[in-house]
């Protein structure tokens, strides 16, 4: 399980030849360090020097903190998730109906991480672009770190996003995901535009 082990053996699960973890997991686990860093800076905006938005930043940080446990599960559930669909397409495909069918419907179920990871992502990005503004200075740059880790797991997840689209016949299925990957694009956009905000600001 993706939460208990090591960083090691995750990392050598992801290298290997087992089906998963894979992408999507890769994705939930880089919100998740972006969770985790938006919560440092907001724990170290404490003190005399930031009496006036401490306590929005001890807000900021048990937020992150949740959305960081968020992401972790969204890693796990992927996982076991992807695990579903890849034994939907072990189905004989002589049993044309049965195969087509399960596949349809692991793939749904498969996207359900995808999505939590752009919902994480983009709530990542808007704290993140709270701290730009209440941060400590000091871990300034922590906020573009973050702002990069929730760009990049939000355009990893598009990619297995727009594949399971392409793979659906459910329209409704088909243009839920759709807006999903409308909303995961903004979110990109935010990102790029914060960091490139915290390094002007950090490179006065």
């Amino acid at each position: 399980m993706i939460s208990s082990e090591t960083v090691t053996s995750y990392l050598e699960r992801l290298a290997s030849k087992a089906p998963t973890p894979g992408g999507g997991a890769a994705a939930a686990m880089q919100v998740a360090q972006g969770a985790a860093l938006v919560s440092m800076v907001a724990e170290f905006t404490a003190g005399p020097r930031f009496r006036d938005v401490e306590a929005e930043a001890e807000q900021i940080a048990k937020r992150a903190r949740i959305l960081m446990r968020s992401a972790l599960y969204a890693a796990q559930e992927d996982e076991r998730c992807f695990g579903q669909l890849s034994n939907a397409y072990r189905i004989p495909k002589d049993q044309t109906v049965q195969r087509s069918a399960a596949i349809q419907e692991a793939t749904v179920v498969a996207s359900e991480p995808l999505v939590s990871t752009v919902e994480i992502s983009a709530v990542v990005v808007t704290l993140a672009q709270r701290l730009l503004v209440i941060g400590n200075p000091s871990v300034l740059s922590d906020v573009a770190a973050a702002a990069e880790a929730a760009r990049a797991a939000t355009r990893t997840a598009v990619v297995t996003l727009q594949m399971n689209i392409a793979a659906l016949n459910d329209q409704k299925h088909r243009e839920r995901l759709s807006d999903t990957v409308n909303q995961a694009m903004a979110t990109i956009a935010e990102a790029e535009l914060l960091s490139d905000q915290v390094r002007a600001a950090v490179t006065v």
